[in-house]
């Protein structure tokens, strides 16, 4: 296996695994640095994309292994473990709809790094719209979410089908929106990333399974786990900088980091032709 390209998928592992948790759009990241470091060739790309993304969800999974194994545990007795994986399948549903029904247009036309960096740049502008505006929290805490609450976090999950939105951004922001507190909405977007990333997962394996070669498995590993440490990491910082501080940050950074994309492209920089 050629050491240089094990490091090139060591480095997009952990900007899976440091981005995936983050409103700053993971798939928005890995479209633009696999780009400039020319990773692979399609289709190799999607299968090197299943590793990681459930390396950074399986670090979620262990982080929160407790809650999910009480939620198990309680699921035929416990009324509050019913409704919270109640409330998980309805905010699941409507983003396996729409991207049943359109990820083949979305895929052909938008992953490409100069759309990434417009939806960058407008996510970041709603960031900061919705933290200047009054946040009334209603529901501190996940379980005591409603379905409707729910419902409407899964509605707002629609967005991160467009690459660069960012899945943890539009559910987090989604959830300020509805009257989540920043814990609550992080938390539930951390939760609702596990069913919705495993199915996505399967849903790639199943479209690529004819791609996985045994000599690519230390490629693949590389980036696992790569993914898993960076994502258990980046998920215990999230957590503790929402309890002292707003989202603001991850906004600026996210219109900064999209307008260099822009600038770069039109100034001739860098060819901004391809994409993951």
């Amino acid at each position: 296996m050629d050491f240089i390209l094990l490091l090139k998928a060591l480095l997009l592992g952990v900007v899976e695994g440091l981005t995936e948790f983050l409103p700053i759009s993971s798939t928005g990241h890995l479209i633009v640095v696999g780009e400039l470091i020319e990773f692979l060739g399609q289709p190799m790309r999607s299968v090197f994309q299943v590793a990681i993304q459930l390396g950074a969800i399986l670090a979620v999974c262990w982080l929160y292994r407790a809650r999910l194994w009480r939620v198990v545990v309680g699921l035929p007795h416990d009324p509050a473990a019913q409704r919270f994986t109640f409330n998980l399948f309805i905010a699941f549903l409507p983003a396996a709809i729409f991207g049943l029904l359109f990820y083949k247009l979305i895929k052909s036309v938008l992953f490409a790094p100069v759309p990434v960096a417009i939806a960058l740049v407008a996510g970041g502008l709603v960031i900061l719209w919705a933290e200047k505006r009054r946040h009334a929290v209603r529901v501190e805490e996940v379980e005591q979410m409603t379905a409707r609450d729910a419902l409407l976090v899964g509605l707002a999950q629609c967005l991160a089908l467009v690459p660069g939105t960012s899945r943890s951004g539009a559910t987090i922001i989604g959830g300020l929106f509805v009257g989540l507190s920043r814990k609550a909405a992080a938390e539930f977007s951390f939760f609702l990333a596990i069913p919705t990333m495993f199915a996505a997962t399967v849903y790639d394996v199943y479209k690529n399974h004819e791609l996985f070669r045994l000599e690519d498995v230390a490629l693949l590993a590389t980036g696992f786990v790569a993914a898993f440490i960076a994502a258990f990491f980046s998920v215990r910082a999230l957590v503790a900088f929402i309890s002292r501080h707003s989202f603001i940050p991850f906004a600026w950074y996210r219109i900064g980091f999209g307008l260099l994309v822009l600038w770069t492209a039109y100034a001739g920089w860098v060819d901004w032709s391809g994409g993951f």
